[in-house]
Protein backbone atom coordinates (compact mmCIF):
# COMPACT_ATOMS: atom_id res chain seq x y z
CA UNK A 1 0.00 0.00 0.00
CA UNK A 2 1.49 3.37 -1.19
CA UNK A 3 1.63 5.50 2.53
CA UNK A 4 1.52 8.74 0.18
CA UNK A 5 -1.82 7.96 -1.29
CA UNK A 6 -3.67 11.60 -1.01
CA UNK A 7 -7.09 10.04 -2.35
CA UNK A 8 -8.71 7.23 -2.44
CA UNK A 9 -11.32 5.40 -4.14
CA UNK A 10 -15.21 5.49 -3.32
CA UNK A 11 -15.42 2.21 -2.58
CA UNK A 12 -11.76 2.15 -0.12
CA UNK A 13 -13.51 2.88 2.47
CA UNK A 14 -16.94 0.61 2.10
CA UNK A 15 -14.21 -2.22 2.06
CA UNK A 16 -12.35 -2.06 5.14
CA UNK A 17 -15.86 -1.32 6.71
CA UNK A 18 -16.83 -4.60 5.51
CA UNK A 19 -13.84 -6.50 6.28
CA UNK A 20 -14.25 -5.39 9.83
CA UNK A 21 -17.45 -6.45 10.30
CA UNK A 22 -17.15 -9.38 8.87
CA UNK A 23 -14.60 -9.88 12.30
CA UNK A 24 -16.97 -8.72 14.60
CA UNK A 25 -20.68 -9.16 15.88
CA UNK A 26 -20.21 -5.72 17.85
CA UNK A 27 -22.36 -2.55 16.05
CA UNK A 28 -20.38 -0.03 18.29
CA UNK A 29 -21.65 3.49 17.76
CA UNK A 30 -19.15 4.95 20.05
CA UNK A 31 -15.41 5.44 18.91
CA UNK A 32 -12.16 6.07 20.66
CA UNK A 33 -8.10 6.65 19.58
CA UNK A 34 -5.89 6.23 22.04
CA UNK A 35 -2.96 8.09 22.05
CA UNK A 36 0.97 7.65 23.24
CA UNK A 37 1.20 4.60 26.02
CA UNK A 38 -2.39 5.33 26.75
CA UNK A 39 -2.93 1.61 24.37
CA UNK A 40 -3.63 -0.15 28.10
CA UNK A 41 -6.52 1.13 28.69
CA UNK A 42 -7.82 -1.30 25.96
CA UNK A 43 -7.67 -3.78 28.31
CA UNK A 44 -10.23 -2.75 29.84
CA UNK A 45 -12.58 -3.44 26.92
CA UNK A 46 -14.63 -7.04 27.48
CA UNK A 47 -16.07 -9.34 25.15
CA UNK A 48 -13.68 -7.80 22.86
CA UNK A 49 -12.63 -8.63 19.10
CA UNK A 50 -9.09 -7.52 18.10
CA UNK A 51 -8.40 -6.40 14.48
CA UNK A 52 -4.73 -5.80 13.40
CA UNK A 53 -4.53 -3.14 11.20
CA UNK A 54 -1.94 -4.68 8.75
CA UNK A 55 -5.38 -7.11 7.85
CA UNK A 56 -7.79 -4.44 7.10
CA UNK A 57 -7.52 -2.95 3.27
CA UNK A 58 -5.87 0.40 2.98
CA UNK A 59 -5.95 0.92 6.77
CA UNK A 60 -2.80 3.32 7.71
CA UNK A 61 -0.20 1.12 10.02
CA UNK A 62 2.29 3.28 13.08
CA UNK A 63 5.49 2.03 13.51
CA UNK A 64 5.85 3.96 16.57
CA UNK A 65 6.95 2.81 20.05
CA UNK A 66 3.36 2.91 22.34
CA UNK A 67 1.26 2.50 19.76
CA UNK A 68 0.06 -1.10 19.43
CA UNK A 69 -1.64 -0.81 15.89
CA UNK A 70 -4.87 -2.88 16.13
CA UNK A 71 -9.03 -2.26 16.51
CA UNK A 72 -10.23 -3.64 19.75
CA UNK A 73 -14.35 -3.98 19.61
CA UNK A 74 -16.11 -4.55 22.59
CA UNK A 75 -18.14 -3.38 25.54
CA UNK A 76 -16.80 -1.44 27.63
CA UNK A 77 -19.25 0.31 30.73
CA UNK A 78 -21.75 -1.34 29.21
CA UNK A 79 -21.57 0.18 25.77
CA UNK A 80 -20.41 -0.78 22.69
CA UNK A 81 -17.59 0.61 21.21
CA UNK A 82 -14.29 0.70 18.60
CA UNK A 83 -11.37 1.39 19.60
CA UNK A 84 -8.06 1.76 17.72
CA UNK A 85 -5.33 1.27 19.85
CA UNK A 86 -2.57 3.56 18.37
CA UNK A 87 -2.91 6.19 15.38
CA UNK A 88 -0.60 6.67 12.52
CA UNK A 89 1.06 10.21 12.29
CA UNK A 90 1.57 12.53 9.66
CA UNK A 91 5.29 12.40 10.31
CA UNK A 92 5.53 8.72 9.51
CA UNK A 93 5.27 9.39 5.89
CA UNK A 94 1.41 8.98 5.70
CA UNK A 95 -0.61 11.28 4.07
CA UNK A 96 -2.75 13.39 6.00
CA UNK A 97 -5.97 11.67 3.66
CA UNK A 98 -4.77 8.46 4.44
CA UNK A 99 -4.73 9.46 8.69
CA UNK A 100 -7.98 10.14 8.97
CA UNK A 101 -9.48 6.97 6.61
CA UNK A 102 -10.13 5.28 9.96
CA UNK A 103 -12.62 7.52 11.28
CA UNK A 104 -14.42 7.48 7.89
CA UNK A 105 -14.44 3.46 7.74
CA UNK A 106 -15.76 4.30 11.57
CA UNK A 107 -18.63 6.27 10.41
CA UNK A 108 -19.36 3.61 7.59
CA UNK A 109 -19.50 1.30 10.50
CA UNK A 110 -22.04 3.61 12.45
CA UNK A 111 -20.08 5.18 15.01
CA UNK A 112 -21.79 8.09 15.55
CA UNK A 113 -19.69 9.60 18.87
CA UNK A 114 -16.04 9.74 18.75
CA UNK A 115 -13.59 10.15 21.66
CA UNK A 116 -10.26 11.44 20.71
CA UNK A 117 -7.34 11.21 23.54
CA UNK A 118 -3.16 12.27 22.73
CA UNK A 119 -0.50 12.96 24.99
CA UNK A 120 0.23 16.30 24.82
CA UNK A 121 2.69 18.94 25.99
CA UNK A 122 1.60 21.73 28.19
CA UNK A 123 2.13 25.27 26.62
CA UNK A 124 0.12 26.60 29.79
CA UNK A 125 2.22 27.09 32.91
CA UNK A 126 -0.55 26.46 35.78
CA UNK A 127 -0.69 22.58 34.23
CA UNK A 128 1.45 20.06 35.17
CA UNK A 129 2.68 16.48 33.77
CA UNK A 130 -0.24 14.13 34.54
CA UNK A 131 -3.20 16.67 34.49
CA UNK A 132 -6.45 15.75 32.03
CA UNK A 133 -7.34 18.66 29.55
CA UNK A 134 -10.33 18.58 28.31
CA UNK A 135 -10.28 20.16 24.68
CA UNK A 136 -12.84 22.99 24.33
CA UNK A 137 -11.07 24.17 20.86
CA UNK A 138 -8.24 23.31 18.64
CA UNK A 139 -5.52 25.15 15.91
CA UNK A 140 -4.92 23.03 13.57
CA UNK A 141 -1.43 24.47 12.20
CA UNK A 142 -0.51 21.63 9.50
CA UNK A 143 -3.85 22.11 7.90
CA UNK A 144 -3.55 26.38 7.89
CA UNK A 145 -0.32 25.33 6.30
CA UNK A 146 -1.88 23.75 3.22
CA UNK A 147 -2.06 19.91 5.01
CA UNK A 148 -5.63 19.62 5.37
CA UNK A 149 -7.73 16.94 5.69
CA UNK A 150 -10.69 18.08 3.94
CA UNK A 151 -8.02 18.94 0.42
CA UNK A 152 -9.15 17.26 -2.81
CA UNK A 153 -12.28 15.86 -3.80
CA UNK A 154 -15.17 16.36 -1.52
CA UNK A 155 -16.71 13.07 -0.60
CA UNK A 156 -20.41 14.22 0.01
CA UNK A 157 -21.63 10.70 0.87
CA UNK A 158 -19.67 11.90 3.82
CA UNK A 159 -20.40 15.47 4.53
CA UNK A 160 -20.41 18.73 2.49
CA UNK A 161 -17.65 20.82 1.18
CA UNK A 162 -17.48 23.70 3.80
CA UNK A 163 -17.95 22.19 6.60
CA UNK A 164 -18.32 24.58 10.27
CA UNK A 165 -16.23 24.13 12.92
CA UNK A 166 -17.46 26.39 15.39
CA UNK A 167 -18.01 23.38 17.71
CA UNK A 168 -15.66 21.46 16.73
CA UNK A 169 -15.56 19.52 20.40
CA UNK A 170 -19.32 18.90 21.05
CA UNK A 171 -20.89 21.04 24.07
CA UNK A 172 -23.42 18.66 25.07
CA UNK A 173 -20.45 16.19 25.21
CA UNK A 174 -18.20 18.58 26.95
CA UNK A 175 -20.37 19.32 29.60
CA UNK A 176 -21.35 15.50 30.03
CA UNK A 177 -16.99 14.94 30.31
CA UNK A 178 -17.39 18.04 33.46
CA UNK A 179 -20.05 16.20 35.08
CA UNK A 180 -18.19 13.08 35.00
CA UNK A 181 -15.23 14.24 36.38
CA UNK A 182 -16.94 16.38 39.37
CA UNK A 183 -18.59 12.94 40.33
CA UNK A 184 -15.12 10.89 40.21
CA UNK A 185 -13.24 13.91 41.75
CA UNK A 186 -11.22 14.58 39.64
CA UNK A 187 -9.15 17.60 38.64
CA UNK A 188 -9.95 18.50 35.01
CA UNK A 189 -8.24 21.16 32.87
CA UNK A 190 -9.27 23.14 30.10
CA UNK A 191 -8.23 24.77 27.23
CA UNK A 192 -6.68 24.28 23.52
CA UNK A 193 -5.06 21.93 21.57
CA UNK A 194 -2.38 22.57 18.86
CA UNK A 195 -1.52 20.12 16.28
CA UNK A 196 2.19 19.87 14.68
CA UNK A 197 3.56 18.09 12.28
CA UNK A 198 6.32 16.72 14.38
CA UNK A 199 8.48 14.33 15.13
CA UNK A 200 11.09 16.63 16.27
CA UNK A 201 9.93 18.55 20.10
CA UNK A 202 9.45 22.47 19.97
CA UNK A 203 12.33 24.74 20.65
CA UNK A 204 11.81 27.22 23.55
CA UNK A 205 10.40 29.91 20.97
CA UNK A 206 8.34 27.63 19.16
CA UNK A 207 6.44 27.14 22.49
CA UNK A 208 6.63 30.53 23.42
CA UNK A 209 4.67 31.17 19.79
CA UNK A 210 2.36 28.65 20.30
CA UNK A 211 1.35 29.64 24.16
CA UNK A 212 0.95 33.55 22.36
CA UNK A 213 -1.64 32.29 19.62
CA UNK A 214 -3.39 30.52 22.64
CA UNK A 215 -2.95 26.94 22.45
CA UNK A 216 -2.79 25.45 25.95
CA UNK A 217 -1.19 21.96 24.78
CA UNK A 218 0.13 20.89 21.54
CA UNK A 219 0.99 18.04 19.89
CA UNK A 220 1.17 16.17 16.76
CA UNK A 221 -2.02 14.19 16.08
CA UNK A 222 -5.77 14.49 16.60
CA UNK A 223 -7.17 17.82 15.01
CA UNK A 224 -6.68 16.43 11.54
CA UNK A 225 -9.26 13.35 12.81
CA UNK A 226 -11.38 15.83 14.53
CA UNK A 227 -11.77 17.76 11.31
CA UNK A 228 -12.88 15.01 9.92
CA UNK A 229 -15.11 13.76 12.05
CA UNK A 230 -17.38 16.77 12.14
CA UNK A 231 -17.06 16.59 8.21
CA UNK A 232 -18.93 13.25 8.40
CA UNK A 233 -21.54 14.37 10.99
CA UNK A 234 -20.05 12.89 14.15
CA UNK A 235 -19.80 14.57 17.47
CA UNK A 236 -16.50 14.77 19.21
CA UNK A 237 -14.78 15.28 22.82
CA UNK A 238 -11.45 15.61 23.20
CA UNK A 239 -9.02 14.57 26.04
CA UNK A 240 -5.63 15.56 26.56
CA UNK A 241 -3.29 13.64 29.08
CA UNK A 242 -0.38 16.23 30.08
CA UNK A 243 2.86 14.23 29.72
CA UNK A 244 5.26 16.91 29.99
CA UNK A 245 5.48 20.42 30.44
CA UNK A 246 6.72 22.81 27.46
CA UNK A 247 9.64 24.00 27.69
CA UNK A 248 9.82 27.92 27.26
CA UNK A 249 13.56 28.86 27.59
CA UNK A 250 16.67 27.82 25.96
CA UNK A 251 18.44 27.96 29.63
CA UNK A 252 16.49 25.32 30.63
CA UNK A 253 18.68 22.03 31.65
CA UNK A 254 15.44 19.99 30.84
CA UNK A 255 14.91 17.66 28.32
CA UNK A 256 11.39 16.38 26.20
CA UNK A 257 11.37 12.39 25.23
CA UNK A 258 9.36 10.35 24.28
CA UNK A 259 10.39 8.16 26.93
CA UNK A 260 9.06 10.50 29.29
CA UNK A 261 5.56 10.94 27.31
CA UNK A 262 5.28 7.44 27.09
CA UNK A 263 5.52 6.77 31.10
CA UNK A 264 3.22 9.70 32.38
CA UNK A 265 0.52 8.42 30.12
CA UNK A 266 0.84 4.84 31.96
CA UNK A 267 0.77 6.47 35.00
CA UNK A 268 -2.50 8.12 33.92
CA UNK A 269 -3.75 5.22 32.39
CA UNK A 270 -5.89 4.31 35.58
CA UNK A 271 -7.56 8.17 35.71
CA UNK A 272 -8.11 8.41 32.58
CA UNK A 273 -9.80 5.00 32.09
CA UNK A 274 -12.68 6.52 35.30
CA UNK A 275 -13.14 9.65 33.47
CA UNK A 276 -13.76 7.25 30.03
CA UNK A 277 -15.89 4.90 31.55
CA UNK A 278 -17.82 7.63 34.01
CA UNK A 279 -18.46 9.61 30.34
CA UNK A 280 -19.54 6.37 28.29
CA UNK A 281 -22.13 5.77 31.47
CA UNK A 282 -24.33 9.13 30.65
CA UNK A 283 -24.03 8.26 27.17
CA UNK A 284 -27.27 7.64 25.51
Amino acid sequence: MDAHKDFFSDDAYPQAANYIRRKTHHQPKIGLILGSGLSPLADEIEHADHIPYTEIPYFPVSGVVGHAGKLVIGELAGKSVLVMQGRTHFYEGYSIQHITLPVRVMRLLGVQTLIVTNAAGGLNQSFTAGDLMLITDQINLVGMAGYHPLRGPNLAEFGPRFPSMTHAYDPALLALARQAAAELNLKLQEGVYICLAGPSFETPAENRFLRLIGADAVGMSTAHEVVVANHAGMRVLGISTITNISILETASTAETTHEEVLETGKVVVPTLTALLKGILAHLD
